[in-house]
């Protein structure tokens, strides 16, 4: 029995989902035009939608380079509170279902519940490392790019009975992101991307923008049923995926190879392929890299370079920014459970001229005491 949600939008919802958005991005400058007329803004947005005349604005397309170069696509504002507001209406309907092991945009459900999803199986299947095992691990080749749309509207109208969350959902899932883009990088990046990651190259109804909240829940909806084919028909108890990338294991290599041709066949019905020269099988205890995390027997450590960059990137960060970065490091590293690349953090900090808490968690700012300031202002 599914849930089912009223056709009314009322504009406590609105606001919740401003609230939501405007969550660590309260100070972007889109977030602070919004906000200077802000009341005005969200009854004109709530009266657009309880209309049935929201449309989205055209949307940012810009490239980054890092770790390789590829297009994001930023909503206007606006438009990204109606993002919170179909995922707030519709999460509910679909995450029940969801299995345990399907991870990113669910709550409580980042890059370090998958991390630790993925040891726990490791310590399960092979009896906390006394016994060999093997691992695959895979992802799709051009995931967002390459998701048909038509076959993602019929997965939501499966579930989404309610005829106002359905029409959102249609302009969400068909909007063309060409039509209008408001480019932000120059000529000569946009030609460092693929033109099969490109959306601008993208044959008509194929492919979502990456950078959008409801494309990222859309994503788990659209690979749900691989999920569920692997868990109740192949049967494997060990296996987790984030976004597009998966990883399985199992005793026998023989066991993952069959499984790695039924979800070749499981993608081909819906358009897509695995990305073949970043599909792996190997042993566990050579190390599994997942989730910028690297998870070996008895040990777990950040990504080798992802750890290199943090202190190149920490050695010229400025004295006003390094208190920040670096506390940012020590929490990924804290939870990589990495000692040594805690430690590595910590010299840079203190050969800049900073002190570090006894438990090497965060770098300590030094402040001038109220006292000592009085004096000065004598």
């Amino acid at each position: 029995m599914f849930i089912r949600t009223t056709s009314e939008i009322t504009v406590a919802q609105v606001f919740e989902a401003y609230y939501d958005c405007r969550r660590r991005k309260r100070h972007t400058a889109s977030a602070r035009a919004f906000e200077i007329d802000l009341e005005a803004n969200l009854i004109a947005l709530f009266e657009e939608l309880r209309d049935g005349a929201w449309t989205p604005a055209p949307a940012s397309v810009f490239v980054v380079r890092h770790p390789k170069a590829r297009e994001v696509w930023a909503a206007a504002f606006r438009d990204r509170i109606v993002h919170h507001l179909v995922h707030r209406a519709i999460g509910p309907l679909f995450e029940p279902a969801f299995i345990h092991d399907s991870c990113a945009c669910i709550a409580g459900r980042g890059t370090l519940y998958a991390a630790d999803r993925l040891e726990r199986h490791l310590r399960s299947a092979t009896e906390n490392w006394s016994r060999p095992a093997f691992y695959l691990k895979a992802d799709i080749t051009n995931f967002f790019g390459s998701i048909r749309q038509d076959r993602l509207f019929e997965m939501l109208a499966h579930r989404v009975q309610d005829p106002t969350l359905l029409d959102l959902c249609r302009k969400l899932v068909f909007q063309d992101v060409k039509q209008g883009a408001i480019v932000r990088s120059p000529e000569r990046e946009l030609a460092l991307v693929l033109p099969r990651k490109s959306l601008f190259h993208a044959a008509p109804g194929v492919g979502l923008p990456i950078g959008n909240l409801s494309s990222q829940f859309f994503a788990n909806v659209y690979l749900d049923g691989l999920d569920q084919m692997i868990k109740r028909r192949l049967g494997f108890r060990h296996y987790v995926r984030y976004v597009d990338d998966m990883v399985l294991i199992h005793r026998d290599p023989a066991v993952l190879l069959a499984a790695a041709n039924a979800i070749r066949e499981h993608l081909a019905l819906l358009g897509q392929t695995l990305a073949e020269s970043k599909t792996s099988l190997a042993p566990v205890e050579r190390g599994i890299d997942f989730v910028g995390h690297v998870i070996r027997p008895f040990r777990r450590s950040g990504r080798p370079k992802t750890h290199r960059n943090a202190l190149r990137r920490l050695e010229s960060a400025p004295r006003a920014d390094f208190a920040v970065r670096c506390n940012s490091y020590l929490g990924l590293a804290r939870h990589a459970g990495s000692r040594a690349q805690t430690i590595d953090l910590c010299r840079i900090a203190i050969r800049r001229g900073f002190r570090v808490d006894r438990e090497l968690t965060k770098v300590i700012v030094r402040r001038a005491s109220a006292s000592a300031g009085r004096k000065r202002s004598i």
